[in-house]
């Protein structure tokens, strides 16, 4: 009986077997058990084509400080005003509301003017009026001094905070077929004075009654009324 084949088979896988051992000795080649790189191995180059992996995000800035608002300033709280030129020739009296102001000058016989503009928040205040007439005045505490130029004349004035019935008044109708325009100033002291202008011809204005707001002109009963801007 011949018993050469199973010999001869197992002599073929034992020269494999060698064959293979010296093969992996030579080139160094051998795989790990978890798939990673053999130790010691350079690390491996990504494929070509391949994406990078995201960089961390860096750490989120601050947004810079911005600096603190100033507060808004308000404006000079609602008051009326009343008082003489310094000469006490004359009368003036203003009246504020949300940062408007309106003025009237008067003299009590011809001269007069009424004019308006704003006031700022630190209380000064430029008014104009017609034919060039201006007031600049500020407001210190409870009173307004300032300056009302008309006609190239200058007149100084102190006007105090008035509580009714004093402030200005102005009262424009009709009456008997005459346009009146009357302005009057009551002062702290209870005096007027006013111009009331028929068919635009300036006079004396008769006394106001504060109370009522109303006058008499020629036997007839007018009505005026505050003035705000």
């Amino acid at each position: 009986m011949k018993r050469s084949g199973p010999l001869y088979t197992l002599l073929a896988g034992l020269l494999l077997a060698l064959f293979m051992l010296s093969l992996n000795a030579t080139t160094g080649t051998g795989s790990s058990s978890y798939g990673g790189e053999a130790p010691g191995a350079a690390p491996s180059s990504p494929a070509k084509g391949a994406s990078k992996p995201a960089p961390s995000p860096s750490p989120s800035k601050k947004p810079s400080e911005q600096p603190s608002e100033r507060p808004s300033k308000k404006p000079p709280p609602n008051a009326d005003y009343a008082g003489r030129t310094d000469d006490n020739t004359s009368a003036v009296s203003l009246s504020l509301r949300d940062g408007k102001a309106i003025a009237y000058f008067c003299d009590g016989h011809d001269t007069e003017s009424w004019l308006k503009g704003n006031v700022e928040d630190d209380g000064s205040m430029r008014l104009t009026g017609k034919h060039g007439a201006k007031l600049n005045g500020r407001l210190t505490g409870k009173q307004v001094r300032g300056t009302v130029d008309i006609d190239k004349e200058t007149w100084k004035f102190t006007a105090a905070k008035a509580v009714k019935p004093s402030g200005l008044y102005r009262a424009t109708t009709e009456v008997r077929g005459a346009k009146l325009d009357g302005g009057w100033i009551v002062l702290p002291d209870g005096s007027q004075v006013g111009i009331l202008k028929r068919d635009g011809e300036p006079a004396k204005a008769p006394r106001l009654n504060p109370n009522t707001g109303t006058a008499r002109v020629d036997g007839d009963v007018v009505t005026a009324r505050p003035v705000t801007p």
